[in-house]
């Protein structure tokens, strides 16, 4: 270009720091797309942050959702709600604008709560997991193996190992060794971009997704082959009620059932964040040619996860349906309501 065409060129480029050399570009991007974005993704803020609410409120008010089962989907609710708070927001302008405004200390924080909550949510939905298995597989012994202090425990495990490992990761910066002088190259002012070198393209989502996604759907599989072949048996044993004229379900069919709208929170799971860890294993061995637009709608992709849980367990799970309804007849129609949750 001429020096008139390259002035002509700085002037309509916007910067994040127009008073700095080194600034990043702002996004180019129509008003009409601007303003679509944003309602998107607000509007999938709000779900995320309320419906997770609900389902922590529910489990919290209502005495028959308080069973160490529970207690793991109130943990990951509340990894869903506090990425919807506390770090979505932030991602949103980010991802809207182009541009981080926050500096590159606050950048990092983002960055390792993002990592938290994403590993927090497997952790948990991987000791659900492990919870129905022992319940279809060994019911038993189930109670005596799954009591609320043993639930207590792991949950404060899974909640100590993700917060360590996402921000001693970010800010030792071992996920970026050997690329000084590619991230020299691309830094500007006003970039928030999280890089991972080969080792760790591979070793973190191996080990924070991939393995226990493994995990995951083995113990399912395990559970419905068993509660498969449970309800042959015990489907000889179903009575009718005659006032009713309804169809008493044993135990282990109704533990089948749960397991299998669980099951459900892990599809969702494996298909949002699927397409995400894999661009992290092999963008680096492709130079990091992913574009930084393509990896933004997988990282939102990615947050439907936490947006969809709630939507999930209000269609599919009939306890978390009425403890909805009580609660927002009561709380927010101002409806007169009882508070007690009769369940099946």
């Amino acid at each position: 270009m001429t020096s008139n065409e390259t002035d002509i060129y700085s002037e309509n480029v916007l910067l994040c720091y127009p008073h700095l050399p080194d600034s990043c570009p702002r996004a180019h991007r129509l008003t009409v797309v601007k303003v679509a974005l944003y309602v998107f993704m607000m509007l999938m803020i709000l779900i995320t942050v309320f419906g997770n609410l609900l389902i922590i409120i529910s489990i919290s008010h209502f005495k028959h959702l308080q069973s160490p089962t529970h207690m793991i989907v109130w943990c990951l609710a509340a990894s869903d709600c506090l990425l919807g708070s506390l770090v979505m927001p932030y991602s949103m302008v980010r991802s809207v604008e182009g541009c981080w405004y926050l500096g590159d200390f606050v950048c990092k924080v983002h960055s390792s709560l993002d990592m938290t909550f994403s590993i927090s949510s497997k952790l948990h939905l991987s000791l659900i997991s492990v919870d129905r298995y022992w319940a279809v597989c060994d019911p038993l012994r189930y109670k005596i193996r799954v009591t609320n202090n043993i639930v207590t425990v792991f949950t404060t495990f899974a909640w100590l190992f993700s917060f360590l490992y996402s921000f001693s990761i970010v800010f030792s910066g071992v996920n970026t060794t050997g690329l000084e002088s590619f991230i020299m190259q691309v830094y500007c002012v006003g970039s928030c971009v999280l890089f991972f070198n080969k080792e760790w393209g591979l070793i973190c989502p191996i080990l924070t997704f991939f393995l226990p996604v493994t995990i995951m759907s083995s113990l399912y599989m395990k559970i419905f082959h068993v509660a498969r072949k449970h309800a042959k048996v015990m489907s000889e044993r179903v009575t009718v009620v005659a006032a009713g004229g309804l169809k008493s379900q044993s135990s282990v069919q109704r533990e089948g059932k749960a397991a299998k709208t669980l099951a459900i929170v892990m599809g969702v799971f494996c298909i949002c964040w699927l397409p995400f860890f894999t661009a992290t294993a092999v963008d680096p061995f492709l130079n990091f040619m992913t574009p930084v637009d393509v990896f933004d709608a997988l990282v939102w992709f990615g947050y439907f996860n936490s947006t969809c849980n709630p939507l999930i367990y209000g269609f599919f799970y009939p306890r978390f349906q009425k403890a909805f309804k009580i609660l927002i007849s009561t709380y927010i129609c101002d409806f007169n309501s009882s508070n007690t949750l009769m369940l099946e």
